[in-house]
């Protein structure tokens, strides 16, 4: 049987088309490992509580100078509730979740990541204004849900003092009645 040239050439065409889209996709899934950033690092949620990377929980600062937050979030409450960190300072939060996924957001700031059972979840993020925020979930997590919520304090940077070894911060959270 004898194809035109120009539809042998619409056939070529479309199999050199297919071929790159399926190169580049096993390529980007396998050759790179491009996975979710919360793929990277996993916990056992049962232990997201004692396990070294999450404890203690609260603001700790690295030996380079680094600012981090480790949040976990139970059921209707994050603990730490309440954290206090210095203006103009990136601050690395990594979070997870030891129940269900919870939905963690800083209101009125571009800070927000899910909290999901098994995974850490981090991003950096730098507050300019000193102040009070809100910190909410956004997931729903059940019926107390509309309970869960946290403080960030954001300090003047000259009024801001780092925690000590001996300062771990305290697991406190609020009675949620019901």
């Amino acid at each position: 049987m004898k194809v035109d040239i120009y539809e042998r050439v619409w056939m070529w065409g479309v199999a050199v088309v297919l071929a790159v889209f399926f190169i580049s996709t096993a390529v980007a899934a396998y050759g790179r490992q491009f996975h979710p950033p919360s793929h990277i690092e996993t916990i056992d949620p049962r232990t997201a509580l004692t396990d070294p990377r999450m404890a203690p929980q609260g603001v700790s600062v690295d030996a380079d100078g680094r600012v981090h937050v480790r949040v976990v979030g139970v059921t209707f409450a994050w603990l730490p509730a309440e954290a206090t960190v210095p203006a103009g300072t990136p601050i690395t939060f990594h979070l997870t979740a030891a129940d269900v996924v919870h939905g963690y957001q800083i209101v009125g700031t571009n800070g927000q990541a899910m909290a999901i059972p098994g995974y850490i979840s981090q991003f950096t993020t730098q507050f300019m204004t000193p102040g009070e925020y809100l910190i909410a979930c956004n997931e729903y997590c059940g019926v107390g849900h509309h309970m869960m919520a946290g403080k960030l304090i954001v300090v003047p940077q000259e009024d801001w003092e780092p925690p000590t070894a001996s300062q771990s911060p305290a697991l406190e959270t609020e009675e949620v009645a019901g």
